[in-house]
Order: C-alpha cells, then sequence, then structure tokens
C-alpha cells in the first residue's frame, strides 16, 4: 500500500477504533478469559475485487503491534464467493474488538473496488479511462480513492488544494469562461494545468480561446457528448476532454466511444455498496 500515507492511515486508524471501542469492549470482558489465543479467517460472501487489506490489517496492529494479517490474495485481486482471503491469529480480545472496524473497510473498499472494475470492463477497448471525484465519505478519502485505483480505474484531484477546476458557480462569480480562465492562469501559473466545466458550444470556444487545458463535459447526453468531442477537436488537439453527470453502467461505453478522454464517475465512492465479508473466530492460536 505504497500509495497510502502510512502516518495518515495510522491516525484515522486510531479514531475509528476509539469511536468504536470508547473506554472498552464489556462484552469481550464479560465472556472471555484473559490471554485467551484465538484465529480468525476473513471470507468473501460473493464475487469481488478486494481492496483494504492493509487497512484491515493496520486496525489489528494499532490494538497489538505483534498482530499481522497473513493474505491469501492482494488488493486489486478478484476472488469468487467461499474465497478465503486473508487470516490472523493472537489475543482473543484483540481479534473481536478489531473485528468491526476492519470489517467495515474491507466490505467498504471492496465494494468501491468491485464498482470501479464493472465500469472499467465495460469501457474496454476505448482510448478513455475511468476517473473518481471528490463525492467521497469524509475522513475516508485516501481509502476511498485507493479503492478506485484497486478497481483499475485513476484518480481525479485529491483535495481542493491540487488541481484547478473551474465550474459553473466559480464561472457566474468570476463573470464568464474567459475570465475565470484568465485569472486561474495568471494567478496559478504554469505548473498547474485548467479545467472548465462546459455547457454549450458558447462556452467550449471561449475556454479553448482563452487557453483551458482540460474540458468538463457536463451533464450531457452521448450524442451531445460526440458533437462537442468534433468541434473542440477542430479548435485543439491538445486539449483534454472529461465527461461527468448521469453515467451508469448501461451508458458508460457510449461516453467513451464519444470520443472522450476521461469519464469522472461520482457514484464509484458515493454510491458503492458494502460487500459481504465475514470474519469467523475460533479458539486456538
Amino acid at each position: 500500500m505504497n500509495w497510502l500515507d502510512e502516518g495518515a492511515l495510522f491516525n484515522q486508524i486510531g479514531a475509528f477504533l476509539s469511536e468504536d471501542l470508547g473506554r472498552g469492549d464489556i462484552t469481550t470482558q464479560a465472556c472471555v478469559t484473559r490471554n485467551t489465543r484465538a484465529r480468525g479467517r476473513f471470507l468473501a460472501k460473493e464475487p469481488m475485487t478486494v481492496a483494504g487489506l492493509e487497512a484491515a490489517e493496520a486496525v489489528f496492529s494499532t490494538l497489538d503491534s505483534q498482530q499481522q494479517l497473513e493474505a491469501f490474495v492482494s488488493d486489486g485481486d478478484e476472488v469468487e464467493a467461499g474465497k478465503v482471503i486473508a487470516r490472523t491469529s493472537g489475543f482473543a480480545d484483540v481479534l473481536l474488538a478489531g473485528e468491526r472496524v476492519a470489517l467495515n473497510l474491507l466490505q467498504r473498499l471492496s465494494g468501491i473496488a468491485t464498482l470501479t472494475r464493472q465500469f472499467v470492463r465495460a469501457i474496454e477497448g476505448t482510448n478513455a479511462e475511468i476517473v473518481d471525484t471528490r463525492k467521497t465519505t469524509p475522513g475516508l478519502r485516501m481509502l476511498e480513492k485507493y479503492a478506485v485505483l484497486a478497481g483499475g480505474a485513476r484518480n481525479h484531484r485529491f483535495g481542493l488544494d491540487d488541481g484547478v477546476l473551474i465550474k459553473d458557480n466559480h464561472i457566474a462569480l468570476a463573470g464568464g469562461v474567459g475570465v475565470a480562465v484568465e485569472r486561474a492562469k495568471k494567478k496559478v501559473g504554469h505548473l498547474h494545468k485548467i479545467e472548465v466545466e462546459i455547457s454549450n458550444e458558447r462556452d467550449l470556444r471561449e475556454a479553448v480561446t482563452s487557453g483551458a487545458d482540460i474540458l468538463l463535459l457536463d451533464n450531457l447526453a452521448p450524442e451531445e457528448t460526440r458533437r462537442m468531442v468534433e468541434l473542440t477537436r477542430s479548435l485543439s488537439e491538445h486539449v483534454l476532454l472529461e465527461s461527468s453527470g448521469g453515467i451508469t453502467l448501461e451508458n458508460v461505453r457510449a461516453y467513451a466511444e464519444a470520443g472522450v478522454d476521461l469519464i469522472s464517475i461520482g457514484a464509484l465512492t458515493h454510491s458503492a455498496r458494502a460487500l459481504d465479508i465475514s470474519f469467523k473466530i475460533q479458539p486456538g492460536s
């Protein structure tokens, strides 16, 4: 998990565990003898693309620095229902304390990776690429964007500080597309690309003329997208084109075939279903 900031990951895991444990696991303290040893295994209950294994391991190692997870697959691997994806052994109270947080992360991230893989497969053979958005769960952006990578897609900007994306509200406040682009280019300098949200031909022409690097074709039907792509290519061969808004597994290929370079999909992170993974614990070392 080299892409992830390990320090940030462990800080987040600590906060997640604190939320769940509170002052301690009173059920385990009441029922399970101290220093009891146990082993547990994570089982995929449905087909999926796995993501979040190292995050799950971080849950247990935060509780006990000696705790390790033995993974039988890697993040990004596809597995069938019934596959044991990882196992661990150690003190029973550690396994029980970390169970829910580890499962929540594995189920959530595997759901994102699985949905992402479906979108990636749907446009195979085209020149387009699937990218994510900032429509992530507050506090989970790093992990959710990592899951998108595990699913085979690419990341869009991580936050407001690492990319210029001029949207309709910026345009309205600036007084027009051209003004907004020119101000942005002057302010941020040559190291940043400028992306502009476009919804009509007039704004497209103005954005290209003003020197925009990327055009975001927002909420356009595939046929209209194709026309805007052709217009853009007649004005500039170097401008990247991105589609967004109302894109589903059923219509994503039509957008890819319309000729855009990127297809951004908020549903990858805001609507992915948590997948069914169990964690079964048995006595023994």
